[in-house]
Parts: C-alpha cells; structure tokens; sequence
C-alpha cells in the first residue's frame, strides 16, 4: 500500500468504521467500492460494507482497515473519508481529490473534464 495510492480517513470517520465492523461481526475491516450513479452519468459514489470481501487494503488507522477493489485504487488516490453526526443521525462524507469535484450530497465524486 504505497502513499500516493493511500485513502485519507478522519479519527470520527475512523471510529464509526470501526464501531460498524464490529457491530457487523467483522471487527477491524471495511469494505469501500465506488458505484456508477445510475442517475447522473460520470458521478461516482461510496459504498461501504463490512469485511474485506477479497479487496486490497488501502488504508489503515485507528484499529481498522479499508479495503477496496484493487482495479478501484488509482480511483481513491487523493480521496479523504470523513464522518459527521448529529442529533438527527449522521453519515460519511468524502473529499474529492484533486482533479475531481465532490456531489451536492458529499458522498461522490467525478472528474472535471477540462
């Protein structure tokens, strides 16, 4: 897992992977896909679901590991992974890397194209 291929993820987002793996019976491992928006071609979205579901690790922190696909990696380069919660529920947001801009919704991303 090289830097430069390296997810970036927040201590709050750190602690709500963590809390939901374990909580899933997978403790210390998330899965992240990004997903075609079905909606608005060129978005793409987050999906996270417990365990490592035959991916490669692409980041490590705070007692968990995320895992991707490993044909996704060159996707995530630049991408940081937050969570924000309130009294009305919560959820992970993400920061578009460089390049790219984030969705309205804060759980996507596309390229800017030039």
């Amino acid at each position: 897992m090289g830097e430069d291929c390296r997810l970036k993820i927040s201590a709050l987002a750190a602690v709500e992977l963590a809390r939901q793996a374990a909580f899933a019976g997978s403790p210390g491992s998330m899965h992240l896909d990004l997903v075609q928006d079905s909606c608005d071609e060129g978005w793409m979205h987050i999906r996270l679901r417990p365990g490592d579901l035959s991916g490669v690790p692409v980041a490590r922190t705070d007692g968990i590991t995320v895992y991707a696909p490993s044909e996704q990696v060159n996707l995530l380069r630049g991408l940081s992974l937050n969570y924000y919660g309130d009294l009305s529920g919560g959820g992970f947001l993400i920061s578009a890397p460089s390049g790219a801009e984030s969705c309205a919704c804060g759980a996507g991303f596309r390229e800017v194209k030039t």
